[in-house]
Order: C-alpha cells, then structure tokens, then sequence
C-alpha cells in the first residue's frame, strides 16, 4: 500500500489484542479501531486538544473519566497514550503530529542520526527498511530514494504510513505487512535493517537474540549492500563470528557526548574498517584500530577522556596517536599528554595532581582543598561513584574539582584535576 492512502483500508490484524489495547511488557499498543479513530479527522481533533492538557498522575484520572463521557474506553486509553508519547518524542522534531508505541519510540534512532545514516544511501534507486517499525529511519531514507517499508506489526506499520505523511515523503514510501524473512529478496538494490533489541521489557544483547536474529537476517538479504543498527556494545567476537570472511564496516554514533548504537555497514555502502561518529557536529575518526603502538606512562600535566564512540570502536590509540599522547594504562581508555591538543573526541582536563589510591590520604587531601562541588568518574575502577561519594570527606568551600578514580600502569590510583573549557 502506498503511504498517505488512509489507516482504515487496512486488514484488522490478528493479534488478540483486549477491548482497550494491549497492555504487555512492551507497553500498551492500541487496536487497530482505536487507530483507525485516531488518524481520522476527528481523532486529530482529540489529539490537538489533548496536546494543550498537561498529563500526570494527578491528571489522568480525570481526563479518563471526562473523555469516556463522549468517547469508547479504548480510543480513551489510545489516545492519552499518545498524547503522552509525543511529549516524549523529543527525538523527533515533528513528534507533536507524529503516531508511537511506547516500545518503538524508546528503540527509534533520534532524528539527527537517522538522517546522518540516510546519507550512506545517496544515489540509490530504492531502499527496503526492514523492520520499519514506526518509519523512523524511512524519514531520512525518503528524502534520498524510494523506500519499501517491511513490518510484521501492523499497528506500527499503520503508524509508519501517518508518520512518513508527516513528514511530506509519503509519496516515496509503500508499506509491506510482512515477515522479512519470509520474503524473496532478489532484486534488492539495498537494505536497511533495525532489529528488535527486547523481549519485552529486558534488552537483548547477543546478536542471535535480536529479532530477528542477526544471522538469519544476513542470510536473508545475500550479498546486497545495507546497514544493520547494532547495540554500541556489540561483541565484535560474536560478529566476527557471524559474518566470517566478508568485509564489513562497524560505525559507531554518539550524540552529544552519548554513544547511541553501532551500525553494520556491509557491501558498497562500507567505507573503512571503524569509525567513531559525533554527532551533531559530524566528526568522525576512522581507521583500523591501532595496537601496540602507544606507550603508557604516569599522569602528566593533561587527561583525556575519549568519547564513548571512540571507546567503542576499539579508536582510543589511534587518537592517542593523533594527539601525541600516551595511555595511563593498557586496559584503560584514558589518555595523558603534557601538551593540549584541542580534540572534538575527548574532553580534556588539567591534572592538578595525583595519588597512588589511598582513601584516608585521599580524604585528608580533599579536606585540605577548597571543594563547592565534586564530580566523580571511573574507569577500570570497582566503586559507584555515589556509594563512594559518601565515603569522601569534603565541602563547604568554592571550587568545583574532578576526581578521576582509574588505573595508571597497573597501579589504582586517585586524578584531582579540572575540565578545560571548550
């Protein structure tokens, strides 16, 4: 079905889903006919005037009970889920018009990096999405190519439909209720796929658990040139493990100093071996990981804490080597240098001074120092900087300081030292 042509031509699905909705560990999911009412004109009504009503604990009791004297308890339900959901839906600039389940909504990519991925596909004819879910990545994908939007959730397909209307790319989208892969796929020019990453509510993490499994997708597709979205704490070994001997690029995304996912790039869309990507500037440091060639020494005048993108993609010595610095430990991904080099890929920070770890030094050195405010960080470290937080002895002066707890060359030890503004 080509996207825009209206929700209720579509088949009820069967899903065995209760008078209200469905209410699972993925969170409630309305009816196909509670759907169907919201995308009409009279449902966007509904919604607009929700979207002026501010929702909590204290409000929906009453907003329920006002709404059900006019409108059936399951369009009730629907719609203040959805109202609350585009309040959530910050990711996306257009949140307030666009359709979610709560589930799709935390696993969608936010509008700035699933744009960015768009890109990759630049001059292809015709992309298939698959598993579009809500039609996150259609957005961006849209713009680019015509786009064949693949889901076996139908009330996420429907959603995808409205949410690509939204957007004015409707016309370059069609909407396919289908397994993906029970689908013959040749003929694909290129694939797009997000995996689900949950079983209900725990979050999946081996590659064989996403759903669908990352093998079975491989094997699906063949050799066509794609991206898959990957966890960012892929295991590469796993991955390894699956792909084998073909050539594959893993990108991974941080926005805004969060390391958001990994991507798989396979075919004509890899460009190189790793990259670390920060968005929304879109820095990127890319290369095959660098081992061996960085020497680990003592705490010297600066520190560096590089971007989790860079932590993940295995690039940390490969910036050491950009900035002309060495590494406090082997095992650890902080860097140390005596001269500042200004980096978009690590925060850096002045090194007041240092200390083998010892708390009871630590404390009276602390009580020593004119300390407002302490902010602490680790690595490599076995504490949680707030339960150690009440084991420190400190306050009630004006400075702001940062302690590092890490190792240096296999030693623990305890960094004073202060952020360098950007």
């Amino acid at each position: 079905m080509r996207a825009g042509e209206g929700g209720s031509a579509w088949p009820l699905g069967q899903q065995g889903r209760g008078r209200y909705g469905d209410m699972s560990d993925a969170g409630f999911v309305p009816t196909h006919e509670a759907l169907t009412f919201l995308l009409s004109p009279a449902g966007g009504a509904l919604l607009a005037e929700l979207a002026d009503v501010e929702l909590s604990e204290k409000t929906l009791l009453r907003e329920t009970t006002r709404l059900r004297k006019t409108y059936p308890p399951d369009i009730v339900a629907a719609a203040l889920e959805q109202a609350a959901l585009r309040c959530k839906g910050t990711k996306f600039a257009r949140a307030g018009d666009m359709f979610f389940t709560r589930q799709a909504l935390e696993q969608a990519s936010a509008e700035v990096v699933s744009r960015y991925r768009a890109r990759r596909f630049a001059g292809a004819r015709r992309v298939f999405d698959l598993g579009c879910g809500i039609g996150g990545d259609a957005l961006g994908l849209a713009t680019l190519a015509d786009v064949v939007g693949i889901d076996r959730d139908l009330i996420r397909l429907r959603m995808a439909v409205a949410n690509v209307a939204v957007y004015g790319v409707a016309e370059r989208f069609d909407a396919v209720c289908a397994d993906v892969l029970a689908l013959p796929f040749s003929g694909v020019d290129c694939f797009w796929a997000d995996p689900g990453r949950r079983e209900g509510a725990r979050r999946v993490f081996t590659l064989a658990d996403y759903a669908p499994a990352l093998p079975a997708l491989l094997d699906a597709v063949g050799h066509a040139a794609g991206g898959v979205k990957l966890s960012p704490g892929v295991d590469y070994r796993e991955l390894d493990a699956v792909i084998g001997a073909t050539p594959y690029e893993i990108e991974i995304l941080s926005v805004s100093g969060e390391c958001r996912e990994a991507v798989l790039w396979l075919g004509d869309l890899k460009r190189g071996e790793r990259r670390a990507t920060l968005l929304p500037g879109e820095h990127t440091l890319e290369g095959r990981p660098a081992h061996g060639l960085v020497p680990v020494a003592n705490p010297q005048y600066y520190l560096y804490e590089p971007d989790g993108a860079v932590v993940r993609a295995h690039l940390v010595e490969n910036l050491a080597l950009m900035i002309d610095a060495s590494k406090l430990d082997e095992e650890i991904a902080y860097l140390t240098s005596n001269a500042l080099t200004s980096t978009p890929f690590a925060v850096a920070y002045i090194i007041d001074e240092w200390m083998p770890f010892n708390l009871k030094k630590l404390n009276r050195r602390l009580r020593e120092l004119d300390i407002g405010e302490l902010i602490i960080k680790k690595r490599g470290f076995p504490v949680d900087p707030e339960q150690f937080r009440r084991r420190l002895r400190y306050g009630g002066g004006q400075r702001q300081i940062t302690l590092v707890l890490t190792h240096a060359q296999g030693q623990p030890v305890a960094i004073l030292c202060r952020r360098v503004a950007p």
